[in-house]
Parts: structure tokens; sequence; C-alpha cells
């Protein structure tokens, strides 16, 4: 019924950018938190950043300073802007979302099928 579909991974050398772009689509309502997790090669997966419709950020302190989470709520759209990358950032990077279908109580969270992030020292 919704799906997330990611782009803007790829390979990078370490102290370069990229900028993950997420979109969500199919029967949504509203969209309350949108954000953005990694799982590295045998670690669990972590929050990076997330946002909420009214603009309210959180960030793993690993990221502080270096990436940005923004949205486009008309859009259904979430971004990440990273910069000075490390190569411990490397990992799959998966968008998230919790939204309704309709107007009422239930949310739902979806995931995004991943984006590769990859930087070399």
């Amino acid at each position: 019924q919704v799906q997330l579909v990611e782009s803007g991974g790829g390979l990078v050398q370490a102290g370069g950018s990229l900028r993950l772009s997420c979109a969500a689509s199919g029967r949504i309502f509203s969209i309350n938190v949108m954000g953005w997790y990694r799982q590295a090669p045998g670690k669990q997966r972590e929050l990076v950043a997330t946002m909420t419709s009214g603009g309210r950020t959180n960030y793993a302190d690993s990221v502080k300073g270096r990436f940005t989470i923004s949205r486009d709520n008309a859009k259904n759209t979430v971004y990440l802007q990273m910069n000075s990358l490390k190569p411990e950032d490397t990992a799959v990077y998966y968008c998230n979302a919790i939204l309704k279908y309709e107007a009422g109580p239930n949310e739902y969270m979806y995931w995004g099928q991943g984006t590769q992030v990859t930087v070399s020292s």
C-alpha cells in the first residue's frame, strides 16, 4: 500500500559528501515521522536522524554537525545531506516513515529497501 523509494547512495572518499532522498507514495493520509537508519556489516540497525512533520529533528551523536535531515511534506520526501563523511559511516541506509492511511489514531511503520553508502579512506 505504501512504498518508500530511496536514492543517492554510492561510493565517496573520506571527507566527501552525499545526499540521500526518499520518496513515499501510495495510500498516505499523513506522515508523522520520516527518518534514516543505517546498518553496517555485523552491527545492529541504528538511528541516524529523524524529523517530524512539524520540523523537530533528532540526530545520532555520531552524525551531529555533519549530517542534516530535511523534508518536503508536500512531496512526502525526506532528504539526508551527509558532509565530512568518514569510513565508519559506511553502511546500508534505510528510509523510515511512520504514517496514517486515514484520519484517526492508527499509525504504521514502513521501511525502504536500503541504499548502500561506502566511504573509502
